[in-house]
C-alpha cells in the first residue's frame, strides 16, 4: 500500500508565498492545506492534523508567535516559521515558543525542503520515544552508548559540560536550539541569562571536533540566536 503524501498546513497571508510555496510543495510530494489567518488556523489544525505546519508571523488579525504557543498547548507538530522579520529578537521569540525551525524571507525551495525533512525525521523520533544512539559527520563519530567521541580514529577527550553540551545539539541535529534552551538543558534553569557560558563552551568543543575551529563545519552558529548541530542526511 502506498504512503500518503504528507500533508502541510501553511499559515501565510501573502498571496505570491502562497502561490509559490504551493508550488514547489505539490512538485515534490506535499499536500497543502492554507490558511490567511490565526482565527483559521486552529481549526484547521484539529480538523485535518497536518504533519507539518508552516508559519507566517505578521498575520492579519494576530502575531505568529502568540499562534505558535496555542498550537504547542496541544499539539507537537513540527512549525517552521517563515517570515521577512530578520531581526535576531524575532527568531529567539519563535524558537523559544516552540517553533521548530526559522527561515527569512526571501528563502530557497531546498533550504525549505531540507528544514522541512529534518523537521519531520525530529517528529517522527519523538513519537517512537527514539533517541539516536550514535552520530557521525565526516571524520567525527560519538558513541553515545559508549559515551565515547572520537575524530578519525583518534580519542577526543572532552569535560562533563562538553560532551552534554555535544549530546543534547545530537539530540536536535539540525534544528537550531536558543542560548536559552541550550543554558537550561546543560546549566540548568537559573543559568539562562547567562549566554557567555554557552559562547565559551562552544568555543572549546568546536577545537576538539571541528577540522578548522574558525570555519566551523560541523557547530554552526545563529548569529545572536543559537547554534545548530549539522544533521547527518539531507
Amino acid at each position: 500500500m502506498t504512503a500518503q503524501p504528507a500533508l502541510v498546513l501553511l499559515v501565510e497571508d501573502e498571496p505570491p508565498m502562497r502561490k509559490f510555496i504551493r508550488a514547489s510543495l505539490a512538485s515534490h510530494g506535499y499536500r497543502l492545506l492554507e490558511a490567511e489567518r490565526v482565527s483559521e488556523a486552529l481549526p484547521l489544525l484539529y480538523s485535518h492534523n497536518p504533519a507539518l505546519i508552516l508559519l507566517d508571523l505578521g498575520l492579519p488579525d494576530g502575531d505568529g508567535i502568540e499562534l505558535t504557543t496555542q498550537i504547542r498547548e496541544v499539539s507537537r507538530v513540527p512549525i517552521i516559521v517563515l517570515s521577512a522579520r530578520g531581526r535576531e529578537e524575532d527568531k529567539v521569540m519563535a524558537l523559544d515558543a516552540g517553533a521548530d525551525d526559522y527561515l527569512t524571507k526571501p528563502f530557497g525551495v531546498n533550504e525549505l525542503l531540507a528544514r522541512m525533512r529534518v523537521a519531520q525525521r525530529h517528529a517522527r523520533a519523538s513519537e517512537r520515544e527514539e533517541q539516536p544512539q550514535s552520530y557521525d559527520f565526516g571524520a567525527l563519530h560519538v558513541d553515545l552508548e559508549r559515551r565515547e567521541v572520537s575524530r578519525a580514529g583518534m580519542p577526543v577527550h572532552l569535560t562533563p559540560t562538553e560532551y552534554k553540551l555535544l549530546t543534547l545539539l545530537i539530540q536536535h541535529a539540525g534544528k537550531v536550539l536558543t542560548h536559552r534552551q541550550i543554558l537550561k538543558e546543560v546549566w540548568g534553569p537559573a543559568y539562562t541569562s547567562q549566554s557567555h557560558y554557552v559562547r565559551v563552551q562552544m568555543a572549546e568543543l568546536r577545537k576538539k571536533v571541528e577540522v578548522d575551529p574558525a570555519r566551523p563545519q560541523l557547530l554552526i552558529t545563529e548569529p545572536g540566536v543559537g547554534y545548530r548541530l549539522r544533521d547527518r542526511a539531507p
